[in-house]
């Protein structure tokens, strides 16, 4: 399997979420099993149904998990040595060239992206089009309204 990029910060909200599931919703899970159990027939209980579910949820993320963080290579991004290269981690300034609207975000994996904390992926048009381009370069992203030009202001490593 490949080794999947995750950031210090990323990583550990996995590990954090993988141990919120193991230690409360699992214990939970299985105590709502065992309340719905002691109520009788099986076969007609909606309760027993849903916990059911509920645990077959918690188990499958908790193996979703392992594996992810199993997998994971973990790049702190205060200690890249990129040379003012955008890379993985890295936090871009870029003014849309159109607009003249300045944005940050930070370049992090698929499962810790979030735009509204300004985290884009890896994986995500915006970031593929900087991957390797320095500050002052001009990034040409394919949107869904057509291309867009964004220059590089600045490219940090926090």
């Amino acid at each position: 399997m490949n080794k999947t990029p995750l950031t210090v910060t990323g990583a550990e909200q996995l590990r954090m979420e993988l141990h919120k599931l193991k230690t409360v919703e699992r214990p939970s899970v299985i105590a709502a099993i065992a309340e719905a159990r002691s109520h009788g027939d099986l076969s007609e209980n909606a309760e027993y149904d849903a916990a059911k579910e509920r645990q077959g949820f918690v188990e499958g993320r908790i193996k979703e998990l392992e594996g992810k963080i199993s997998n994971a290579q973990i790049i702190d991004p205060r200690l890249l040595d990129a040379d003012g290269r955008c890379v993985f981690g890295a936090t871009v300034q870029l003014e849309d060239m159109d607009s003249g609207q300045s944005v940050t975000y930070q370049i992090v994996g698929d499962d810790e992206a979030d735009i509204k904390e300004h985290k884009i992926s890896i994986s995500s048009p915006i970031a593929r089009a900087l991957i390797g381009k320095y500050a002052g370069d001009i990034a040409e992203v394919q949107a869904p309204g057509g291309v867009r030009e964004y220059e590089i202001i600045e490219v940090r490593y926090v």
